[in-house]
């Protein structure tokens, strides 16, 4: 179980004799994230899950960040546990057992939109903001990519077929708004180049995770996430170019 009190000793694996002091105080002064995070995700999964569950999760998440933290890539410690904690409590969650299908399609998308904002703010990083309306500019790419990356996410857990980006509506204008973006989608993934479209289709309708998309097409990790973030991020423009007009 997680300590409750922020002054308290970090969880024992963290006092293991491997873990230098700065380590030890990263895991010490971020422990709130932990507890913040497990709640939300308990509260927007509704999960019967104990909170105290979640906290555990997160906890391994947190000392695998702190672990694995470099300063030197200009990301803020807080923002760099942050995804990883989220992450951890999403995998815990997901090998608790059998869920209903709309918690694996809201973790679906809670995780496309952390795989994408972990590779901006990773691409990103370093690099000076100078002006406002850059910070603007840039604010507002990382929130439409992650949109688009929910939006992707936001079909039946299971179903492979790319027009299942439309799901059950309540409203015969919100089945045409949809059946719109799910066609507009469609358009812009096979416009693609043959290796980004094939990381969207296994990731967003075959289930796939980014560690397996990587070994089948032999490229590491990082360099399969840019993959995904390349292509999420020009079908957003092209949703974009669309909802302009000509």
């Amino acid at each position: 179980m997680a300590p409750r009190d922020p002054d308290d000793t970090p969880p024992a694996a963290s006092r293991a004799p491997a873990d230098t002091p700065e380590i030890t105080a990263r895991v010490r002064d971020a422990l709130d994230l932990v507890r913040g995070m497990a709640g939300n995700i308990r509260v927007s999964l509704h999960l019967d899950m104990p909170r105290e569950d979640l906290e555990s999760f997160g906890n391994e998440g947190l000392l695998r960040a702190a672990r694995s933290f470099d300063a030197s890539r200009g990301v803020p410690f807080r923002c760099w546990a942050t995804l990883r904690i989220r992450g951890a409590i999403l995998d815990g969650v997901r090998a608790s057992g059998a869920l209903p299908r709309r918690v694996y399609r809201r973790m679906k998308e809670i995780e496309a939109a952390d795989e994408i904002q972990d590779a901006l703010v990773e691409e990103d990083a370093g690099r000076p903001v100078v002006e406002p309306a850059e910070a603007d500019a840039r604010l507002s790419r990382y929130v439409a990519t992650m949109a688009t990356a929910m939006a992707l996410a936001s079909r039946d857990h299971g179903r492979r077929d790319i027009e299942n980006v439309v799901d059950e509506t309540p409203t015969p204008e919100e089945m045409v708004a949809r059946a719109e973006l799910a066609t507009a989608m469609r358009a812009a993934v096979e416009q693609l180049p043959e290796q980004e479209q094939l990381v969207v289709r296994r990731y967003y309708f075959e289930e796939a995770s980014l560690d397996e998309i990587g070994k089948e097409l032999g490229l590491s990790k990082s360099w399969t996430s840019r993959l995904h973030t390349r292509a999420v991020g020009a079908i957003t423009r092209e949703l974009t170019r669309r909802r302009a007009g000509p």
